[in-house]
């Protein structure tokens, strides 16, 4: 049973075998992405092969998010492969992939010219902290104020100073071009800035009708976060390096933000990073992992997303399924129900399809109705339903195929593969079939079906009937 919060896990040294990643949709995951930070093209392509393969064993519509690396900073190569850091000490920073004994190399020019006396250099995530003593064009000085041992390629966050970073390197470039050719359903845009970035990656992209996920990690995404919403086709709430460069106290509110926002706009939104942490090596969470994912969940998020947990944890079939549980809870909570659906009922419909969608949403509880079945063949139909959070399950019905595999991101949303239909009439017996077989149908048991004639028309819906099923 699928909670309408659905679970994207992330694949990884842990989790890429053919039985562990049918066992990880069999236990509830709906997407999973592929980190492109890590593997090779070859890695990804066979990771590809498995989950389009698992999904169809196990008869469900699994999305595919191919996360691009970004221009993220990182430290290069250590001598040593480590360095121990104590508190109150300097340390030289220099220009390159590898540096002397006791020294920190950084391959990043860009860093190099913009940091300053002063400024505040993390590392790790913000487990390493810096203060930079000595400013310099290919050496720096670094005083430590958080001390312990940095190891190879940690992520570097430079709080507080905008950089002058290209939205894809030559390596996202690269990775782009073959999650597209791989037919991967969403690219996920990493240090999104600017909705130019978005514009960037989606003229790359050719043909492709992939969607992209602008993630939200660098504090200069919110103050553009309206334009950044308008152009991105989803977003992902990036806790990760957002948390590092943010204050910690800002995190929450800024999730809460960016939730609302996307929302509003009806566009799916993603939580991420940390969401069940110690569940990389212990088999259960704690409770305050389980009270976050809780509360995204009550915020009215699309989706969760789980990271190391399933990438190289020990246990990645049961965090899904402890997941799931904690996301069921929150759907049998009628009083977060109704709060939810509250919050969706804040922007007014604006066109045809949507005022029909809305119509659905209340007349779906207000009938009775086992669920709502949406006709559609690009998905915007289903999406429009999904936003009003309705009280029954989301059928969408559709013969396209990527449309289908995208849907499985969406809250509340199941999608199913169908042919295509001709008429209305059959488009109506077809959704009955699938009423019989996807929900638990009474005698006398009605859903609502809402669809556009003529059919295959974008944003063409118009029509709302109430069909009776015999469950028979």
């Amino acid at each position: 049973m699928i909670a309408n919060t659905k679970i994207l896990a992330t694949l990884g040294p842990a989790s890429s075998a053919s039985h562990r990643i049918e066992a990880m949709i069999r236990a509830g995951a709906s997407a999973f992405r592929f980190n492109f930070s890590h593997g090779s093209h070859e890695d990804h392509a066979e990771r590809f092969r498995i989950v389009r393969e698992a999904a169809e064993k196990t008869g469900r519509q699994i999305a595919i998010v191919s996360d691009l690396q970004g221009p993220k900073l990182r430290v290069g190569k250590l001598a040593g492969g480590e360095l121990a850091l104590s508190y109150g000490e300097s340390y030289e920073a220099v220009l390159g992939e590898s540096a002397p004994e006791g020294a920190i190399p950084i391959p990043h020019r860009e860093l190099f010219d913009a940091l300053q006396k002063g400024d505040v250099v993390m590392m790790n995530d913000g487990a390493f902290r810096f203060t930079v003593e000595e400013p310099g064009a290919e050496r720096m000085v670094f005083r430590c104020e958080v001390p312990g041992k940095l190891t190879n390629n940690k992520g570097i966050n430079i709080p507080g100073r905008k950089l002058p970073l290209a939205a894809l390197t030559e390596k996202d470039a690269a990775d782009l071009a073959f999650a597209v050719e791989q037919g991967t359903d969403y690219v996920a845009l990493s240090f999104v800035q600017t909705a130019d970035d978005l514009r960037l990656a989606r003229s790359k992209m050719g043909e492709s009708r992939a969607k992209l996920i602008a993630k939200i990690e660098k504090p200069g995404a919110m103050t553009e976060l309206a334009e950044i919403v308008a152009e991105a086709d989803a977003l992902m709430v990036a806790r990760g390096d957002l948390g590092v460069e943010l204050p910690l106290e800002a995190v929450p509110r800024a999730q809460r933000q960016i939730i609302r926002m996307a929302r509003e706009a009806g566009k799916p939104v993603i939580v991420a990073t940390q969401m069940l942490e110690s569940m990389i090596e212990s088999p259960t969470p704690t409770r305050a992992e389980a009270s976050d994912t809780a509360s995204a969940a009550y915020l009215g998020a699309d989706c969760v997303m789980l990271s190391a947990e399933t990438a190289v944890g020990r246990h990645p079939e049961s965090a899904i399924a402890i997941m799931g549980r904690i996301l069921r809870a929150v759907d049998e909570d009628e009083g977060a129900g109704r709060e939810i659906g509250f919050a969706a009922q804040t922007t007014d419909p604006k066109s045809g399809a949507e005022i029909i969608a809305a119509a659905a949403a209340w007349s779906a509880e207000k009938a009775g109705v086992s669920a709502i079945l949406a006709a559609t063949l690009s998905g915007g139909t289903a999406y429009a339903v999904a936003r009003r959070r309705p009280a029954v399950p989301v059928l969408a019905i559709t013969p396209n195929a990527l449309s289908a595999r995208q849907l499985a991101l969406a809250w509340g949303i199941k999608p199913v593969l169908v042919q295509k239909d001709e008429t209305f009439e059959e488009l109506s017996k077809q959704a009955a079939d699938v009423a019989r077989t996807e929900c638990e149908l009474t005698e006398g048991g009605c859903v609502l079906l809402i669809a556009g004639i003529p059919s295959g028309v974008k944003g063409g819906t118009n029509t709302m009937r109430l069909i009776e099923v015999d469950p028979k």
